[in-house]
């Protein structure tokens, strides 16, 4: 007699990250060089006082696949944090992408560098489009509920910070451009000097 195999769990059918594409077709992936810069300066300089470097995830660029209803739906932040998941130590078990149902882990703290292109999603000012996917803002708000949300505009030096605050995101007051992280006691601001032989703020 035929005995059908027992039916699989969620957790076995789900995609993971060998299996989501971390390029698609006609997206060039590739930041600008103040992208790049921005991103090794957050990465060099986040140290949080109560998380060892075993266990945080530092990420620029990095595919973020977020709902396992659509499994190809993704955001793509400039940079981003997530405490509590270990990071990789052997080259063959670096990430393609983070993927929310195999980590298990929301980020903490992410950051948007603004471009003209982009203002508008960035901020929560633009729609969602019928039977497409949510808006970065939706994402990180709603879906993830990433505790900071951080946007920095280089054109106009204009550092803006979002906590959550129960189901919606409210600014922070910023009156030196800078604020503390108590949770993971470190502060994220603004900086004059040069890094990487390049003089800015």
């Amino acid at each position: 007699m035929y005995q059908p195999d027992p039916p699989l769990s969620p957790q076995e059918t789900m995609p993971t990250m060998y299996d989501l594409p971390s390029e698609l077709v006609g997206e060039s992936g590739l930041p600008d060089e103040f992208h790049c810069i921005q991103a090794d300066l957050l990465s060099e300089t986040c140290q949080p006082a109560n998380y060892s470097s075993e266990e945080i995830l530092l990420a620029s660029d990095l595919n973020l696949y977020y709902d396992p209803r659509h499994t190809l739906w993704y955001k793509r932040p400039d940079w981003y944090m997530v405490l509590g998941v270990p990071s990789a130590t052997e080259q063959k078990k670096l990430r393609l992408s983070y993927v929310i149902w195999q980590e298990g882990v929301a980020p903490f703290l992410v950051v948007e560098l603004l471009l003209p292109g982009t203002e508008q999603e960035d901020l929560g000012k633009t729609l969602r489009e019928v039977n497409k996917p949510p808006t970065k803002w939706e994402v990180y708000e709603q879906i993830l509920r990433v505790p900071y949300y951080v946007v920095y505009d280089r054109y106009k030096n204009d550092l803006r910070v979002f906590r959550l605050n129960g189901a919606r995101y409210e600014a922070i007051s910023l009156p030196e451009n800078k604020f503390w992280l108590a949770e993971v006691e470190m502060g994220l601001g603004l900086w004059q000097g040069t890094y990487q032989q390049i003089n800015g703020l």
